[in-house]
């Protein structure tokens, strides 16, 4: 009997660790699903309106730009086949066709802080995605949830995760970093900014500010900025020029390898942060420093999607529990918003 496995993906930085993980899993049929969403949040990302959310712009573009060029199979929805397991990064929306199946959920990165949304989510049940990353593992709608480091496994358990629920595996793309030493990117010794796409996102960012510190830390070094691809290129580039006319501004490219050659690194909100520490950088970033050297992914020389990968075997040769509703906010209808 053939097992097929249904992997979500959201933006590239999670579909390469989708696909990293079903590299490791070839004796299953595997197939790939750009994010998706039901009911209002679904409608809303058929007209355009979440085009700055892994439901559409370019997270969509990008991601189904990378499922093409690597020739695996969609299934968009999961709509095509009946899956005997699910695998993706975020619970903080669980798609209606999803509920009730195995579900692994793998950690994508750095959680953002348990800021108003996320107490509000937490005391008035609201949809969890309104919390974005910081309701991470809240669901409970999964059977197993694989995180980056102990760090994180401590984190996850004072959110309320269950304990017996959670592996430490490490994550695919940050476990690895010694990997990125090898590059063929031209420069060498500079200061990298990693800019974020906060703004895109509806929340605070000085850019000014941050250009100014970034010249400050830099002091007379060359300068790069390497913007977050969600961003809003045209306005970042017009800021940079102005306040920090003569530093070099990439729009694309491996973050990770600009990294690699810098001697210091720059971060807002973001998880390639955690390559810096691991390559022993000199690091920047609005989180404080030393809660991220605690939480930061286990290096296992790349063996997280293996790992990942032996969970979900077990996880099929395991027979399926019976598993209670996930309930529904009650404050909005339960078309609109599926747990």
């Amino acid at each position: 009997m053939t097992t097929n496995v249904l992997f979500v993906c959201g933006s590239l930085n999670q579909t390469t660790m989708m696909h990293a993980i079903s590299r490791q899993m070839s004796e299953f049929n595997c197939y790939f699903t750009p994010f998706y969403a039901d009911g209002l949040l679904g409608l809303l990302s058929k007209l355009g309106l979440l085009n700055f959310t892994i439901l559409g712009g370019a997270h969509r573009r990008a991601t189904e730009r990378y499922l093409r060029e690597n020739h695996l199979a969609m299934d968009f929805g999961g709509k095509a086949h009946s899956y005997d397991l699910v695998v993706t990064c975020t619970d903080t929306l669980i798609q209606r066709n999803l509920l009730g199946k195995r579900i692994v959920l793998i950690q994508e990165g750095m959680t953002e802080p348990e800021g108003p949304a996320y107490h509000l989510v937490r005391t008035l049940r609201l949809p969890r995605y309104l919390a974005n990353t910081a309701a991470t593992g809240l669901s409970d709608a999964y059977e197993v949830f694989c995180v980056a480091s102990p760090g994180y496994r401590d984190l996850f358990i004072r959110k309320g995760v269950k304990p017996e629920k959670i592996a430490v595996t490490g994550i695919p793309n940050f476990d690895n970093a010694i990997s990125y030493l090898k590059n063929d990117f031209p420069y060498r010794g500079y200061v990298l900014a990693a800019t974020t796409c906060a703004r895109e996102n509806f929340k605070p960012d000085d850019r000014p500010t941050f250009i100014r510190k970034c010249l400050k830390i830099a002091a007379g070094r060359q300068l790069i900025f390497k913007l977050h691809p969600n961003e809003n290129f045209e306005r970042a580039r017009r800021e940079i020029e102005q306040y920090a006319p003569g530093a070099l501004i990439f729009t694309d490219g491996n973050v990770h390898e600009m990294i690699a050659n810098c001697d210091v690194l720059i971060t807002q909100y973001s998880s390639v942060v955690y390559t810096g520490i691991a390559l022993g950088k000199e690091v920047h970033s609005y989180f404080d420093l030393d809660e991220l050297k605690r939480l930061a992914p286990m290096q296992n020389n790349g063996a997280s999607a293996g790992r990942i990968a032996d969970v979900c075997r077990r996880l099929l040769n395991q027979p399926q529990p019976k598993r209670a509703r996930q309930p529904v906010p009650k404050l909005f209808p339960e078309s609109w918003f599926r747990w």
